[in-house]
């Protein structure tokens, strides 16, 4: 029988869903992947006891110091503090060999605010980290969409959208998944009606143009009217659709696959997915969570694990 491939869990905020998804999922997972969850036994027993359960034997712990009280949907600093280091040591344990891939569960910003924690989320803390462009892709199989902006007030986006930061986004995207075609939407409704609605188009034409001539052939597509690209029968043509910021993307998007979304960091040195949802506060602790979000984020590192070693 192979081994199986060891995935470290970065446990999120401790006040929010993400426990129980994993407590709930970990029956399933073990069969597939040996996981290894970033928190300490006795945190994890608290949160278990929370949800009347007890922990299972075979549940492996990789100890975090810092043990606090758990307060199912308060926005805590010791809770944003705990969900900063566990994600921490999943990062460590990757960079140095011990697991193949990290699967984060969600964090509180807020909270990691409170904890005076400088970084707005995971995606900017592994750009920092590692020092490299990490590009935010979410979705599923049906569906995935890369993210040029990301966390940036929607005032400042139109700034961003230049040439050759376009190109560097798309040859990154393209060498990173390998994916075609890969359609990309316009900034601006009716993608500017040629100049009536807005010029950032030019920017990202060229940007498409120049792209597609470096890799040799017809990768990229656009720019597409945003308000028609997620429609069932452009769907049916493209599987990834590149927005050009956050909310261009991520409403449609959650709207077709909410509970089947992950998200995938390409561009790292070390492999990471993540659910595609939040700390949930208001239903935390009571056993309703979805987890199909979560498997599909275990299952979407061991692809690229795969990917990897081939």
């Amino acid at each position: 029988m192979p081994t199986l491939k060891r995935i470290a869990i970065s446990v999120g905020d401790l006040n929010g869903v993400g426990f129980e998804i994993a407590l709930r999922a970990h029956n399933d997972i073990k069969q597939y992947v040996h996981p290894l969850y970033c928190i300490s036994r006795s945190m994890a027993t608290q949160a278990a006891s929370l949800l009347k359960q007890a922990l299972p034997e075979d549940f492996e712990c990789h100890e975090i110091s810092g043990g606090f009280t758990i307060q199912p949907g308060i926005v805590d600093a010791q809770s944003g503090r705990y969900s900063y280091a566990s994600f921490i040591a999943a990062i460590t344990l990757a960079k140095s060999g011990v697991v193949d891939a990290i699967t984060t569960l969600p964090i509180h910003k807020e909270a990691w605010m409170k904890a005076g924690i400088k970084y707005v989320g995971h995606t900017d803390a592994l750009r920092d980290l590692f020092e490299c462009d990490a590009i935010m892709m979410l979705g599923c199989e049906k569906l995935y969409v890369p993210l040029y902006t990301e966390h940036i007030p929607l005032r400042d986006v139109a700034s961003h959208i230049q040439t050759d930061p376009l190109v560097s986004f798309f040859l990154q995207l393209y060498q990173t998944t390998k994916h075609e075609p890969i359609a990309v939407l316009g900034l601006n409704p009716h993608a500017g009606d040629h100049g009536v609605l807005g010029d950032e188009e030019r920017f990202i034409e060229a940007a498409i143009k120049q792209t597609n001539a470096q890799i040799g052939k017809e990768v990229f597509v656009g720019p597409i009217v945003p308000d028609i690209a997620f429609t069932p029968r452009f769907r049916e043509r493209y599987t990834m659709i590149a927005a050009m910021y956050h909310d261009q993307g991520l409403a449609p998007l959650k709207a077709l696959y909410f509970d089947e979304g992950i998200n995938v960091s390409l561009g790292l040195p070390i492999i990471r997915t993540s659910v595609d949802h939040g700390t949930a506060f208001d239903i935390a602790y009571k056993g309703i969570a979805s987890v199909q979000s979560y498997i599909n984020a275990i299952n979407a590192s061991l692809r690229f694990v795969s990917l990897q070693d081939y």
